[in-house]
C-alpha cells in the first residue's frame, strides 16, 4: 500500500476517534444546558440570572484570547486533559451547591472549561485534516456533536423526574472519565505534531479584522451564537414559566428540534465541497432562522406539534449556518494558526455576552418574547455579512 494511503487511513482512524470523543463531550455538555437557566433561576431572578450569563462569558473571552499563549507552551493535547478534569470539577459543583455563590462560581468554571475544551477539539480535529475534504469531516464531526444534543434534552429531562436536576449533572460529569481514558490510551498520536503561528494575539485580531473573509465569517458565527444563546437560555424558561409546557413535553420537544442536526449538515457540507460553496447555503439558513425567530415571537398557543414545527424548523437555518461556518472558515485557516482558531471561537461567549444583556435591557420595558423579536431583527445583518465574503467555489 503507498505511503499516502496509510497516512490517510491512520489519519481516518484518528477522525473517527476524535468523532466518538465529540459525541461524549456533546452530552457531557449538553445534560446541564437546557435545564441550567432554570437550576440558576431557583436561586436567582431571571435579571440576575442574565448578569450570571454576562460575566461568566465575558471571562471566557479573556480566557479564550489568552488560550493560544498557553497551547504553544504546554501544547495542545496537554491541556485538553486539564480542562476536561476542570471540566468535570465544574459539574460536580452544580451538583452540591445550595447557593447562588457556589452556583456562579460552578456556572463560570462550567462555561470557561466547555469553550476551551471544544478549541482543544477544534485543533485535533483539524491536525488530521485536509482543505479538499474539509466540508465532510467537519460537517460529518459536528453531526456525532449534534446527534450528542438531540440524546440530552430527552435523557436530560428522565433524569431530572429520577433525581432533579443534580442527577443530569452528575451523569455529565461521569461521562468526562471515558473521554480522559481514550485521550491517554491514544496520547501517542494525539500529541502535537504541528509547529504553532508565532504570531501575536494582538496581530491575529488586527489581520482578522483587515481579511474580509475572516470578519465576515467571523460575525456570520456571531449571529449564530446569539441565536444559540436565545434557544438555549430563554427559549425553555420562555416555555416552560410563561407558557406552562412541562419538562417532559419539553424535553421531546427539543430531542425533535435538533434533528436537522443530523440530517442537513452532512449533505450540506458535501454539496459546498464539490459543488456551489458556502454562500447559498448561508442565504437560505439565514431565511429560515429570521423567519422562525418571528414565529417565536408571535406565536401564543401552547400546541405541541406547533412549537415542535417552529423550534424544528430554527434548527434546520441553524444547521446549514453551522455547516457552511465550520467548513468555510476551516478552508481558510490550518491547526498552525491557533490563535484565529481561539478568536474565532470567542463568538460563543460572545453571544452569551449580547444575549443576556439584550435580555436584562428587554425584560426591563417588555415581555420576554420580546426579545425573539429583536434577535429576528439583529439577524437580518446576517444577509450582508454574507454577501461580503469570497466563495471558495
Amino acid at each position: 500500500m503507498p505511503k499516502q494511503k496509510i497516512i490517510k487511513r491512520k489519519n481516518n482512524i484518528r477522525l473517527i476517534i476524535l468523532y466518538f470523543l465529540g459525541l461524549i463531550l456533546a452530552v457531557s455538555s449538553a445534560l446541564p444546558a437546557y435545564i441550567q437557566s432554570n437550576f440558576l433561576n431557583q436561586f436567582v431572578s431571571l435579571e440576575i440570572l442574565s448578569l450570571f450569563f454576562i460575566i461568566a462569558n465575558a471571562l471566557t473571552v479573556f480566557c479564550i484570547i489568552a488560550f493560544p499563549k498557553l497551547i504553544k507552551k504546554l501544547s495542545n493535547y496537554f491541556l485538553t486533559k486539564i480542562i476536561l478534569v476542570l471540566h468535570a470539577v465544574s459539574l460536580l459543583g452544580m451538583v452540591i451547591t445550595n447557593g447562588p455563590f457556589s452556583a456562579f462560581l460552578a456556572t463560570i468554571l462550567f462555561t470557561i472549561s466547555t469553550n476551551l475544551l471544544w478549541i482543544n477539539m477544534d485543533v485535533l480535529i483539524e491536525t488530521f485534516s485536509h482543505n479538499s475534504a474539509t466540508g465532510r469531516i467537519r460537517t460529518t464531526y459536528f453531526t456525532f456533536i449534534n446527534l450528542g444534543w438531540i440524546i440530552s434534552p430527552f435523557l436530560s429531562s428522565y433524569l431530572m423526574k429520577l433525581g432533579d436536576y443534580q442527577l443530569p449533572f452528575l451523569v455529565a460529569a461521569f461521562l468526562a472519565i471515558p473521554v480522559f481514558l481514550i485521550l491517554l490510551y491514544q496520547g501517542r498520536n494525539l500529541k502535537d505534531k504541528v509547529v504553532y503561528s508565532k504570531e501575536k494575539i494582538g496581530l491575529v485580531i488586527k489581520k482578522t479584522w483587515e481579511n474580509k473573509n475572516l470578519r465576515g465569517i467571523f460575525f456570520v458565527s456571531l449571529l449564530l451564537s446569539l441565536f444559540y444563546t436565545t434557544a438555549v437560555v430563554y427559549v425553555p424558561i420562555y416555555l416552560y414559566q410563561n407558557m406552562g409546557i412541562d419538562w417532559q413535553t419539553l424535553g421531546l420537544m427539543f430531542s425533535i428540534m435538533l434533528i436537522p442536526f443530523l440530517i442537513f449538515e452532512i449533505p450540506a457540507g458535501i454539496i459546498a465541497d464539490k459543488y456551489i460553496g458556502e454562500k447559498e447555503i448561508l442565504y437560505l439558513g439565514f431565511f429560515i432562522l429570521v423567519a422562525s425567530l418571528f414565529l417565536f415571537f408571535y406565536l401564543k398557543v401552547t400546541t405541541f406539534w406547533i412549537w415542535a414545527s417552529v423550534l424544528f424548523l430554527s434548527r434546520v437555518g441553524a444547521a446549514l449556518i453551522e455547516a457552511m461556518r465550520e467548513t468555510y472558515f476551516f478552508k481558510i485557516v490550518d491547526a498552525k494558526d491557533v490563535g484565529y482558531i481561539n478568536i474565532f471561537r470567542t463568538t460563543t461567549p460572545l453571544g452569551y455576552v449580547i444575549g443576556p444583556a439584550l435580555a436584562v435591557l428587554i425584560l426591563k420595558f417588555f415581555p420576554l418574547n420580546y426579545l425573539f423579536l429583536i434577535i429576528a431583527l439583529i439577524s437580518l445583518s446576517g444577509f450582508i455579512f454574507v454577501a461580503s465574503i469570497r466563495d471558495t467555489k
